[in-house]
């Protein structure tokens, strides 16, 4: 069934004012699409879908969209939508433009150049093969150009996962237990779940199978004091929470009031009633002060690049600017230096970015590591057997697209030494006094 010639015009008008990069494509697409109720559900998904496929192949797409009759801009739309939803759903298209599809179609892209091939900026592209070597990733680069399956969790306060999978059977929906996440599921397609009885009750939550994994090797137990310090929406400190048993107290820091918003309606389907959602101003606010050395775990999802969920963000690659990658590096040392003195003695610090850059990650722990000598990095390995996850890693987690199906992650887990008991305070002179007269 072939979309409407409008379809064409839509997605080449938002596309405009996307490739401009001033917000998020997602946000712009939301935007736009509330502009326009007119567009049905099906003509929504085409829009979105021809969108994120410029982005994921622009610089592939925006070569050869150069060359032809017709505007640069309908070129890379036309080539979107066809990448999305197929040339025969097209309509609209002129003689010309089809045979501009056809012989786009027939080019044998393994015979591009490197960078044109992986659909990466110049720099990112050079960082990336400095970091992993050209063939590791172009490997890479194919993956973060896929789109991301839908990933859920079970909170299993509510549901096990066998209940959920015989539920979504039941919509129908075909879901399959994911390899590293013990309450993951993976849907075979991409269905509305805001309508289904198990998204309303909150026994199912959307969360990618490596922040599943992050929450997991944290190891947050019953009745423990546990802080999620960059909470954001609150996925992880949703399954963080569900962890704890409903137990203990489970803090949810953020320095965003509507990033915290987003999280009362997830927490209201969740039935956790042991978290506490937090705005603090900065990493040294007052509110934290007031809990150092008192907390058991730490999680500390930092702000980063973002530059491992490209599936999910393909805009990401082209908002991102190498000099905001240094700028981030200063912000996650701070943020982490901020967190650790939440801890406790024996008490456990998590870093972890959704990045794939080594500066973001191996050396932020490192210079943490070299700057605070009562932590000792526990290694990844030690950390994932204690969980029973079964992931070879060595002291670090390091979650690949191309190799583990999940978006990109980096963490770290680290350990504050026990500290040394207090010596007793000096009695006042008087009070020896009065011992020595007995």
């Amino acid at each position: 069934m072939r979309l409407p010639p409008a379809i064409l015009a839509n997605t080449e008008e938002v596309l405009r004012e996307i490739l401009r990069f001033s917000a998020p494509a997602d946000t712009t697409l939301s935007r736009y699409f509330k502009d326009h109720p007119r567009l049905g559900s099906r003509e929504r998904g085409a829009v979105a879908e021809g969108i994120y496929a410029i982005l994921r192949n622009k610089s592939f797409f925006t070569d050869f969209a150069e060359a032809g009759a017709s505007p640069t801009m309908r070129r890379l739309t036309i080539l979107g939508l066809a990448e999305a939803v197929g040339v025969d759903s097209l309509g609209g298209l002129t003689e010309e433009e089809t045979e501009f599809l056809n012989r786009i179609q027939e080019i044998d892209r393994n015979l591009m150049p490197p960078q044109m091939r992986s659909n990466l900026p110049k720099w990112l592209f050079d960082k990336f093969v400095a970091q992993y070597g050209e063939a590791e990733t172009l490997a890479l680069a194919h993956a973060l150009n896929q789109p991301a399956p839908l990933d859920l969790r079970v909170n299993s306060i509510k549901a096990t996962r066998d209940d959920v999978v015989a539920g979504l059977a039941e919509a129908p929906i075909e879901a399959m237990p994911m390899p590293y996440a013990p309450l993951g599921l993976r849907v075979l397609k991409k269905p509305t779940l805001q309508n289904l009885p198990l998204f309303k009750s909150g026994a199912i939550e959307v969360q990618d199978e490596g922040s599943q994994v992050l929450s997991q090797i944290v190891g947050a137990k019953r009745g423990e004091m546990v802080v999620d310090f960059c909470a954001g929406a609150g996925g992880k400190t949703l399954a963080l929470g569900a962890l704890m048993r409903n137990t203990g107290r489970l803090y949810a820091f953020d320095i965003s009031e509507k990033r915290l918003a987003k999280l009362k309606p997830r927490l209201a389907r969740s039935g956790l009633s042991n978290v506490h959602p937090v705005q603090i101003a900065h990493e040294r606010d007052a509110k934290i002060k007031r809990l150092a050395g008192k907390i058991d775990r730490v999680l500390v999802d930092a702000p980063c690049s973002g530059l491992g969920t490209l599936r999910r963000n393909p805009d990401v690659k082209w908002r991102q600017k190498v000099e905001a990658v240094a700028e981030m590096q200063e912000k996650q040392a701070s943020i982490l230096d901020g967190a650790a003195r939440l801890l406790k003695g024996g008490g456990r610090l998590v870093y972890a970015t959704c990045s794939l850059l080594d500066e973001e990650n191996d050396f932020i722990v490192e210079q943490f590591l070299a700057a605070h000598p009562e932590f000792d990095l526990v290694p990844m390995s030690k950390v994932l057997a204690e969980q029973k996850i079964d992931l070879e890693m060595g002291d670090y987690l390091k979650l690949l697209p191309h190799k583990h199906q999940t978006d990109g992650f980096f963490a770290a887990v680290m350990e504050r030494k026990p500290m040394a008991p207090k010596p007793p305070k000096d009695k006042p002179a008087d009070e020896i006094d009065a011992d020595a007269d007995e």
